[in-house]
């Protein structure tokens, strides 16, 4: 079993290379239907496994159509890391969709919408919050 900072360097080897490859290796016009990036790589402590987490940009049929481009080039993927990256074997690789930065921009968005809504209900709220804090703050203090 390798250690946890083999597996952190192999998994960033592995992550830049498949965004090399997406850049300019891979011919398949289905990767190319949405914006691609590599948001992280999880590989297994034995290191024969890898699951790289993509970001798609795009509408609901470029993200499934790029999907299918990435699982058709699996094995080329899998081909090419192993002669860029120097392993006793060549671990397995699966993609998988990070929808990560979709829900947190989705959070951010109702983050703001609630924020606005209160200053439109109780626009003295805020400097209410403020001076409540400091005196909390002043009290916990002594």
């Amino acid at each position: 079993m390798a250690t946890d900072r083999r597996v952190e360097r192999v998994a960033s080897l592995i992550k830049r290379e498949v965004s090399l490859m997406l850049i300019g290796d891979i011919k398949d016009d289905r990767v190319g239907a949405g914006m691609v990036s590599v948001t992280d790589v999880n590989v297994s402590g034995d290191l024969q496994h890898a699951k790289i987490f993509v970001s798609i940009y795009g509408s609901d049929e470029a993200r499934a159509e790029t999907m299918e481009g990435l699982q058709a080039a699996t094995g080329y993927i899998r081909r090419e890391l192993g002669h860029r990256v120097r392993l006793r074997r060549t671990p397995e690789v699966i993609f998988l969709e990070d929808r990560s930065i979709e829900r947190g921009t989705r959070i951010l968005t109702l983050l703001n919408q609630i924020s606005a809504e209160r200053k439109q209900h109780n626009p003295d709220a805020d400097e209410e919050d403020v001076d409540l804090n400091e005196s909390e703050i002043s009290e916990t203090e002594a």
